[in-house]
C-alpha cells in the first residue's frame, strides 16, 4: 500500500510503550507527527527520539502530537523510554502492519545482508486526518528542525 498527499493517512491500531492501544485516529483534531525508525537504542534511532524529545514542546505549541513506531517489543520501548526521558508515545508494530500501509518495510542491505526492515520515514499529518507531508529515506541529522520548520511555514 502506498500513502498520497491529500488523503486520508491509513488508520490502525498499535499497542503504546504504556501498554494502552492507539490509534491513529484518535488523535483527530490535532496535528500528528508519525515518525518509524528502525530500532530502540540504536545510535541513529537514539538521536532522532533525542531530537524530538527536545524540540517536543514547540510541536506541541503547534497543536502536534509526536508519535515513535517501531517493530520493538512493549517493554522495549518502555526501557528506550525511560533511559532517554522521551515525552511521547512509541508504537509497537512488531508485525509491521502499520509500517506495510505506510509503505515503509523495505527490503534492506547492510554489511551484504538482506533483511526487511523499516525505513526510517516521517509522516505529518493534519488535524482532519489528511496526510500533508512525508519525508521517504530519512538522514537524522537536521530532521526533526526541518519538520518542525514545515509545520511553522505550512499549518501554523
Amino acid at each position: 500500500m502506498t500513502t498520497q498527499i491529500g488523503q486520508t493517512a491509513p488508520d490502525f491500531e498499535l499497542t503504546a510503550d504504556n501498554g494502552e492501544k492507539v490509534k491513529l485516529s484518535d488523535f483527530k483534531g490535532k496535528h500528528v507527527i508519525l515518525y518509524f525508525y528502525p530500532k530502540d537504542m540504536t545510535p541513529g534511532c537514539t538521536t532522532q527520539a533525542c531530537d524530538f524529545r527536545d524540540q517536543h514542546k514547540s510541536f506541541e505549541e503547534l497543536d502536534a502530537v509526536i508519535l515513535g513506531v517501531s517493530t520493538d517489543a512493549q517493554s522495549k520501548h518502555e526501557k528506550f523510554k525511560a533511559k532517554y526521558d522521551l515525552p511521547f508515545l512509541l508504537l509497537v508494530d512488531e508485525n509491521h502492519e502499520a509500517a506495510e500501509k505506510y509503505g515503509v518495510w523495505k527490503l534492506k542491505k547492510n554489511f551484504g545482508k538482506e533483511y526487511m526492515g523499516i525505513e526510517r520515514s516521517t509522516f505529518l499529518i493534519n488535524k482532519d486526518g489528511e496526510l500533508v507531508k512525508e519525508w521517504r529515506k530519512v538522514k537524522v541529522k537536521g530532521h526533526v528542525e526541518e519538520a518542525l520548520q514545515y509545520m511553522k511555514e505550512n499549518l501554523s
